[in-house]
């Protein structure tokens, strides 16, 4: 064996089959080669960061496709001068996501297209990023699920799953009414995040005519003092980002 490694395509392949056996895929196989290193030591731990650096890459790329964001959103282009922030947060801790790690939920409420979404879906991208398991919903689609999951007989195994995530995103709160099962089952999933992982709330209506929504009043109760116990509210005003592109374009 130890003759064959005086044949650079042998060593190649000698290098691939071990990185096969101890699953390493076949990155150290395709790029040691390039490896420019003054002793034995360097090459070594230049070969493991490279390793180290692909993983962390990969990890990302699988939370980000696990999150289900419905269009991926960054801080590059966002407008923080329409969005007002309590003292009891900032803006790097937004940017950030270290809110998460003090499992604190986020309620950003305002009128249509003032970046609502944008913001929810950026903080959750950044989570990603920083290792945290995300998942978007938008909330009525969040409900139906949880109906077809019961129905399906499969609901637990639907909880597990959330239970698993850091962070939990449910956008357009309160567009559609939900009726009494639907709006029971979105009270566990409430309950479950419930001082265990962070939720953001994206939504168009204040407290006050949440009622109209679940249609019980201690339900409505229920869900509400459990979401502002560790959250932060956020208030959108402003004219509809939509609309201003609009204008911009028609001029």
């Amino acid at each position: 064996m130890i003759t064959s490694w005086k044949e650079s395509g042998q060593m190649y392949e000698l290098i691939a089959d071990y990185c096969k056996i101890l699953k390493l895929g076949n990155r150290i196989a395709k790029n040691y080669s390039q490896i420019e290193a003054a002793s034995h030591e360097e090459f070594l731990a230049k070969l493991l960061a490279m390793e180290v650096e692909a993983r962390k890459i990969n990890r990302k790329n699988l939370l980000l496709k696990q999150a289900q964001f419905d269009v991926l959103k960054t801080f590059g282009n966002f407008r923080f001068e329409k969005m007002t922030i309590p003292n009891s947060i900032d803006i790097e801790t937004l940017k950030t996501a270290s809110f998460v790690d003090k499992k604190e939920d986020l309620i950003l409420y305002g009128s249509v297209g003032l970046g609502k979404t944008h913001l929810a879906t950026a903080i959750g991208v950044e989570a990603c990023n920083r290792g945290k398991k995300v998942k978007f919903f938008r909330t009525a689609s969040l409900v139906d699920q949880l109906l077809d999951t019961k129905t399906e007989g499969t609901l637990n195994r639907f909880f597990r799953q959330l239970s698993k995530t850091d962070l939990l995103i449910c956008d357009e709160w309160g567009f559609i009414p939900f009726e009494k099962e639907g709006s029971q089952l979105l009270f566990q999933v409430i309950s479950e995040c419930y001082e265990k992982r962070s939720l953001i709330i994206t939504t168009n209506l204040e407290f006050s005519k949440w009622n109209g929504i679940f249609y019980d009043e201690k339900l409505t109760s229920a869900i509400i003092d459990r979401i502002i116990h560790y959250s932060h509210l956020i208030v959108f005003e402003g004219t509809s980002n939509r609309l201003e592109n609009s204008m911009i374009k028609s001029t």
